[in-house]
């Protein structure tokens, strides 16, 4: 596998970091991938702009952020403003359907749409919008990233609090077997 440049982004208040987080981490720890993490925000903290950078590669990453990234996930409007503009043509576009709208298709390889924060909002809370998502990442590119699903589980284990493991583990399966139309 040569080097891949996931970015992931949104907007203050939906986890976009602790996404990242999370599979940054379970690709290098338990997945056996050089992956490096980085995070961006603007100073509004909640509400304001939010992006995670992953990259992952089988040898040592010399640059650790996404420059040019073919794995896009999208999740609000400002989000895509910012970010749709780098992402690498014929990579793979993920969205939040219901907070992201194209004017126009950009041109990518794979298009995916999940409506999150409803599926979150099923579940009895939308702050595991996130979670659902990267259930959803996991299935769609985890194989090329080399993500597993074992790993990504235990990762979330890890980094959420106990008191809302349950649901956590509920929306990374949640996303996980969405199945899209």
């Amino acid at each position: 596998m040569a080097r891949i440049e996931m970015q992931i982004g949104g907007f203050g208040g939906q986890g976009v970091i602790l996404a990242g987080l999370v599979i940054a981490r379970a690709l290098s720890l338990y997945d056996g991938k050089e992956a490096v993490f980085t995070q961006a925000y603007g100073p509004e903290a909640r509400g304001g702009a939010s992006a995670s950078g992953i990259v992952v590669d089988d040898e040592k990453v010399d640059y650790p952020y996404p420059l040019h990234p073919e794995i896009l996930v999208i999740m609000s409007q400002e989000a895509k403003t910012t970010y749709l503009p780098n992402m690498r043509k014929g990579g793979t576009l993920i969205i939040e359907e219901n907070l992201v709208h194209l004017d126009e298709m950009p041109e990518v390889s794979e298009f995916h749409k999940i409506p999150a924060t409803n599926l979150a909002e099923g579940l009895g809370n939308k702050i595991v919008t996130n979670i659902v998502m990267v259930g959803f990442i996991s299935k769609v590119v985890g194989d090329r990233i080399g993500l597993t699903k074992e790993s990504i589980k235990k990762s979330i284990v890890e980094m959420v609090p106990a008191k809302v493991r349950d649901l956590n583990e509920k929306a990374f399966e949640t996303g996980y077997n969405y199945e899209e139309e």
